[in-house]
């Protein structure tokens, strides 16, 4: 009797239970910070006594909490955020790496045309940042060059970089991504390399095969197999 392997899922079928398994997980984190505010609240419930509520001290039995007069010395600074604490506020660059320059179409009184010849010195400025858009692989070739010694007529070659070690091999920067991918975001193992052969290939355009994506993920990044 022979059984017939199971059909590999398609795209949308993955795509869907990513999805799901998504879902799931942000249903069990919603959950989970519910229980652990339902701990909280109980947990300040049971601390709760005449000296840190309002409730009668009478009611305090025979836990009746001591009286503890605190021993740090009161602080000469003043509530919040002192001057020159760096914060994670974000803040404007001064050199951004785009500029987009807007005009007004019309007068906002009579609605007259305007034209940006009409600019008055001066601009209010904004920015926003955002993650930049994926772009094809950079290539950078290595040309190694020959030159002849003036002393023996000998010739010598330059060597090539570290890492370049073959016509067309994959930079440092993309197998550190896919070991990230690999090791640090944990997808199912089942589906590791049709998923990243799938993302490579929407995000950057690259098609990388299954062999050089576990050649990568299990080499040093310095040297990344083509």
């Amino acid at each position: 009797m022979i059984l017939e392997s199971p059909s590999e899922p398609s795209r949308e079928e993955l795509i869907a239970l990513v999805r799901a398994q998504a879902a799931q997980i942000a249903a069990l984190v919603a959950e989970n910070a519910a229980l652990k505010a339902r701990i909280a609240e109980l947990e300040r419930r049971l601390g709760l006594n005449s000296s840190n509520s309002g409730k009668p001290p009478s009611s305090d039995g025979l836990k009746r909490p001591a009286r503890v007069r605190s021993l740090r010395e009161k602080s000469k600074r003043k509530p919040g955020g002192q001057k020159g604490h760096a914060g994670e506020t974000l803040r404007q660059i001064s050199e951004p790496d785009n500029i987009e320059n807007h005009f007004p179409p019309a007068c906002a009184e009579c609605g007259a045309a305007l034209t940006r010849e009409m600019a008055q010195q001066g601009h209010a400025a904004r920015q926003v940042f955002d993650l930049p858009e994926p772009k094809p692989l950079i290539v950078t070739e290595h040309r190694a060059h020959t030159c002849c010694c003036a002393a023996c007529g000998a010739r010598t070659r330059a060597a090539f970089p570290e890492g370049v070690n073959a016509p067309a091999p994959y930079g440092a920067r993309i197998a550190a991504f896919v070991v990230y991918l690999a090791h640090y975001q944990l997808p199912p193992e089942a589906r590791l390399a049709t998923l990243m052969v799938e993302f490579m290939a929407d995000l950057f355009g690259v098609k990388l095969s299954a062999a050089t994506l576990a050649a990568m993920s299990g080499a040093d990044v310095s040297s990344a197999a083509s």
